[in-house]
């Protein structure tokens, strides 16, 4: 199986970049004729809906083509990553001014949980000042106006906050 997942994700970032979109993640669940493979795409512009179905198309078609999915039926969905889409290091510059929430490995000036909004990347760290909506903060909860240096290599999940 991983040596189908890897021919399937290979198809999916070959499609992607003549499409001038970045693949983000491919994930193939279930079972049997339950099976849906999702592949999440993003440019710096953001995903429009003509390139989700671009890339869905010319996938759908070299994976029927190659017959790389084993067992022949699935559900394909292409999709962007979202509002509230989960950051990886390699995204950090692009959000900087943007609100995201972060969750440590190991405490941070006592705090594991940190909502702010994105000041800075800088040799293997951010920095956040951090928001809050609450007049007291959670247990484990960094306080509002805080400022705050994060290693990157301590972040275990960070994500978006969408601001309507």
């Amino acid at each position: 199986m991983a040596g189908e997942f890897e021919t399937i994700r290979n198809i999916a970032e070959r499609v992607a970049t003549t499409h001038g979109v970045e693949l983000v993640e491919v994930e193939l669940k279930g079972g049997g004729k339950a099976r849906t493979l999702r592949i999440t795409i993003d440019k710096p512009e953001g995903v429009t809906h003509e390139d989700c179905a671009n890339v869905s198309r010319e996938v759908s078609t070299v994976l029927d083509v190659e017959d790389a999915v084993p067992g022949g039926s699935y559900t394909l969905e292409v999709s962007s990553p979202g509002l509230d889409r989960t950051l990886r290091p390699q995204d950090y510059p692009r959000f900087i001014g943007s609100r995201i929430k972060v969750m440590t490995r190991e405490p941070v000036n006592g705090n594991r949980h940190f909502d702010g909004r994105l000041e800075s990347v800088e040799n293997g760290r951010l920095s956040l000042e951090t928001v809050s909506g609450k007049k007291k903060p959670k247990p484990g909860h960094a306080p509002q106006g805080q400022k705050v240096e994060v290693e990157l290599a301590n972040i275990e999940k960070a994500n978006l906050v969408p601001e309507i």
